[in-house]
């Protein structure tokens, strides 16, 4: 598996730098690239608002939804828009934008210039610099890298049906991550296609396109192309 500065090369400009060190007082270590997350699920939001107190700088317009606003972070042009909903902890960077529609649950780092779009939700999760869900997206216990897009439709999936814990297979063995809520971790630019699925415990390396339609779950190296392939039938008009 690669390195977590070769998955994400804006980690210099996150504004959380200590999410990323191997050892950080009340929370899990990092031994794996999903132990991010595990952070995340422990409160590190809420905790880093509370040491490092920060500013609404940004605009909310009339008709916005703020649930605990005291623990809501907004940068220098940021916008978020009437009949968004923003639920607290959250801390959202410079120029992001906060469409109608968008319903970010908490527990959530939004870095500059990202998107969360119209009937997009996102809850326990990491938008790193220019990382968009556009329309219509679902983004729980997960990490977008810079600059990488959702397709309208896409969803990635963070939980089994049956509430086992979420694996997955790596070089050749399946590991247990310990978690019951596990989405996707998807490196820097990577590109997924309308009506896509990750299913939990998806992990991409950058640079990785996935088109459309397809349902994936697994572990896919540096700049994968994933397709759906199926057999298109037509049939004549009986008129």
């Amino acid at each position: 598996m690669l390195e977590l500065k070769d998955f994400f090369s804006e980690l210099d400009n996150f504004p959380c730098p200590e999410l990323f060190e191997k050892h950080l007082e009340g929370f899990v270590d990092l031994n794996n690239i999903w132990d991010i997350i595990k952070r995340i699920q422990q409160g590190f939001v809420k905790n880093q608002i509370e040491k490092h107190p920060m500013s609404v700088e940004g605009t909310i317009e009339d008709g916005a939804y703020i649930r605990n606003p005291d623990y809501i972070v907004l940068g220098e042009g940021s916008v978020i828009q009437a009949g968004a909903m923003v639920c607290g902890p959250a801390i959202i960077g410079k120029n992001v934008e906060i469409r109608h529609g968008a319903f970010v649950r908490g527990d959530v780092i939004i870095c500059d210039n990202a998107v969360v779009g119209h009937t997009s939700e996102c809850v326990r999760a990491i938008y790193m610099p220019g990382a968009k869900s556009p329309h219509f997206n679902y983004v729980g216990d997960s990490i977008l890298g810079t600059n990488v897009n959702l397709g309208a439709g896409t969803k990635l999936s963070n939980l089994k049906h049956d509430g086992s814990n979420v694996t997955l297979m790596l070089e050749g063995k399946r590991v247990d991550t310990g978690m019951r809520k596990f989405g996707a971790i998807l490196g820097d630019n990577g590109q997924l296609g309308c009506n896509s699925v990750c299913n939990p415990g998806t992990i991409m390396e950058p640079d990785c396109m996935l088109y459309g339609c397809a349902s994936i779950q697994g572990y896919f190296l540096k700049g994968s192309r994933i397709k759906l392939k199926q057999n298109t039938i037509v049939v004549p008009s009986r008129h």
